[in-house]
């Protein structure tokens, strides 16, 4: 690692750290959002990035929603979360369990608002209960529908069958978002030349009908933002 690298991942730990303390202070799930976009801009910030948003007006006004992202790089959810600074929508996150014992972003994720789902586990009605508590409480669930992150060469990698199944559980409006930037060369390039301006193109799709199961998520997802 460059000193710049060992530089920002030591700030990055602090940041990220001193923002889940703060998280688990906070009253209310607006209070949530306005700390989690604070930690989105000033992270991004310090890395010279920007974000551009696309058909921003495809952004629903009004939850719960159910916000489907394509996943490439960890800076995604702060992308996610710009992009919904103006929307009066707030939403809890699909976390893996790992993430919960990360000493890197575990207080953030066990404080920010998240959705815990163990991959490993047979049994996975406690998470959709976590779910439809959730929801019953106004928040809208933010997820990447393929489950982790997409280190191939495709713009896309496959999706997993949850999303989908969420929306129909909870009859959740489906809002498709992709960042067509890749996130995680940015990333890379941010850290090897920091003195240098970035920008993340993000965009908005037409929101989907849960009931709609002519075709999978996946499908629809590409046939939006005419992936292959």
């Amino acid at each position: 690692m460059t000193f710049n690298q060992i530089k920002m991942a030591i700030y990055a730990t602090f940041l990220t750290n001193y923002y889940g303390v703060k998280l688990k202070l906070a009253p209310t799930l607006q209070a949530k959002k306005v700390l989690r976009i604070a930690y989105a801009k000033t992270l991004l910030g310090k890395l010279n990035i920007q974000v551009t948003i696309k058909n921003a007006q495809k952004l629903p006004h009004e939850g719960p929603i159910l916000l489907a992202c394509n996943h490439r790089s960890i800076l995604d959810p702060l992308v996610v979360e710009l992009l919904m600074e103006n929307i009066p929508v707030y939403g809890d996150w699909i976390s893996k369990k790992e993430l919960y014992n990360s000493f890197f972003f575990g207080l953030f994720v066990r404080n920010g608002g998240s959705v815990l789902i163990d991959r490993d586990s047979n049994q996975m009605s406690n998470f959709f209960a976590d779910i439809k508590e959730s929801v019953k409480e106004g928040a809208s669930i933010y997820i990447f529908p393929e489950g982790t992150r997409n280190k191939s060469e495709k713009a896309l990698g496959e999706f997993l069958g949850g999303a989908q199944l969420i929306a129909v559980k909870n009859r959740l409006p489906i809002v498709p978002v992709f960042i067509r930037t890749n996130v995680n060369e940015v990333l890379k390039s941010a850290l090897q030349n920091p003195n240098k301006s970035y920008t993340i193109e993000v965009e908005a799709g037409d929101v989907m009908d849960y009931k709609d199961r002519k075709e999978s998520l996946e499908r629809r997802y590409k046939a939006t933002f005419d992936l292959q």
